[in-house]
């Protein structure tokens, strides 16, 4: 009996030493990723150079009607994929959407201020940003969205500033008509943006 004792208090010890290093393990993963330096981004050079005969329109539109347009081409981006996220716009610029966090996931929630850059693209400068019930540094979220996120090739997220900058101007539309924003104010709802229609789009030289 005292043997069988002694097995089973030194078998209860291995565990305990397992279960302990283990814990030990993940706080020193969870404190890594945490801490670990914040990775920046380069927004792309903005030009507002025209290099062939064209004319400007402006279109005035609604929030509703372009939170629609956004969230289908968002869709089109996340379809194949696993990953889902999606774009309310109120008073702000509402990202909503899923993070993965080891072999689940948590819910993500930033709110942005879009502000328009001469060229007439968009900078979305973070105001408040959430994941789940997890305390974590803003700018390490927003690395995580550059990571996990799948963005199009003009959208470039800067966890080092916290903002996300949307390259309007390099969209690439098949009608080959150039886009830019013109003017952005939720609160109002007012939102315009400018189209710039080459002529030899039309056939005209």
């Amino acid at each position: 009996m005292p043997e069988r004792s002694e097995r089973r208090k030194g078998k209860w010890k291995r565990w305990f030493i397992a279960l302990l290093s283990f814990n030990i393990f993940i706080v020193i993963v969870l404190l890594a990723l945490i801490f670990w330096p914040v990775s920046s981004a380069d927004y792309p050079e903005q030009t507002n150079e025209q290099t062939d005969d064209s004319s400007e329109f402006i279109v005035r539109t609604t929030k509703e009607n372009l939170n629609e347009l956004v969230n289908a081409y968002i869709d089109q981006v996340l379809n194949d994929t696993n990953h889902h996220y999606r774009i309310e716009l109120g008073e702000d610029v509402h990202l909503i959407g899923e993070l993965p966090v080891f072999s689940s996931t948590v819910p993500l929630s930033v709110h942005l201020e879009p502000f328009v850059q001469e060229n007439g693209d968009i900078i979305l400068e973070q105001k408040s940003i959430s994941i789940g019930l997890l305390e974590l540094p803003n700018q390490k979220i927003m690395e995580y969205i550059d990571k996990y996120l799948p963005m199009p090739e003009w959208v470039t997220v800067n966890p080092e500033d916290e903002a996300i900058y949307v390259a309007v101007t390099d969209m690439e539309l098949k009608s080959n008509f150039q886009v830019a924003v013109e003017h952005i104010d939720l609160e109002a709802n007012n939102l315009a943006f400018k189209f710039r229609v080459p002529y030899q789009t039309l056939g005209i030289e």
